[in-house]
């Protein structure tokens, strides 16, 4: 492992422990997430949602990441693996394309911070494409000379977690595996990517290929007014009649 992917690492793993207790919120207008994640009910309850689906990505999100804490890589795999969500089987972990080992830099690269999202039908990893382009959070670096210098992105880390409850500001497994004993990570913390050793202890979160679950259609704004003023109206017509009886008395 390089000096460079050392620092990368080194600082995502410290930046993970300090921030995990922050609570990030969703920001409306920032990211695609509320035009490119489309809600999905997978229980028959259209007053819950259960997943989101991604229109760039193809894939379905489930609406929270794990509750049960952390595992190493075999168990998250195995975790995500086992999930039957109301019948819906056949979940796993996001996917980071390995690439030719771990280039790690600050912007274009596969491994550090401002990493490769999409490019066209080309998916360079599912948590990046989250983090930097759905929810538009920023990466803890923008340069090589600010890590070296200490000096942090203005309003980096998650500030924003979209729709999803239980995101945490700490690192996941991808399920992307690099040797017997390495695989890939991703620092929602930080939005670094990088290799980390399988025994590690990081977070969970499962996604399963295309479009499951039910659409969940959002009741339009005007609706819940104009049957309000329906029934504004009903009172004054009722009011009106009351009166007039009592002056025909």
């Amino acid at each position: 492992m390089g000096k460079l992917h050392r620092m990368a690492a080194v600082c995502a793993c410290l930046t993970g422990l300090i921030s995990l207790s922050a609570h990030a919120v969703p920001v409306s207008g920032q990211g695609t997430w509320e035009t490119t994640l489309l809600a999905r009910d997978f229980d028959g309850d259209t007053n819950t949602i259960e997943g989101y689906y991604d229109t760039v990505l193809g894939i379905t999100w489930l609406a929270y990441t794990s509750s049960a804490g952390t595992f190493n890589w075999e168990d998250a795999n195995a975790w995500a693996a086992g999930l039957v969500v109301n019948d819906i089987t056949n979940w796993r972990l996001p996917i980071v394309d390995s690439g030719s080992g771990c280039n790690t830099g600050y912007g274009g690269t596969n491994c550090g911070y401002n990493v490769l999202t999409t490019d066209g039908t080309t998916v360079y990893s599912e948590m990046a494409s989250m983090f930097y382009d759905t929810l538009a959070n920023k990466g803890q670096f923008a340069s090589l000379e600010d890590d070296i210098a200490g000096i942090f992105q203005t309003g980096w880390g998650l500030s924003n977690t979209g729709p999803f409850d239980n995101l945490m500001s700490a690192g996941y497994w991808p399920g992307t595996s690099i040797s017997d004993v390495l695989a890939r990570d991703f620092y929602f913390s930080s939005g670094n990517q990088g290799v980390t050793g399988k025994t590690s202890n990081l977070y969970a979160w499962a996604v399963h290929d295309g479009d499951v679950g039910m659409a969940v259609v959002p009741l339009p704004a005007a609706l819940p007014l104009f049957g309000t003023g329906l029934g504004i109206m009903g009172f004054i017509g009722w009011r009106r009649k009351r009166r007039m009886a009592a002056e025909a008395a």
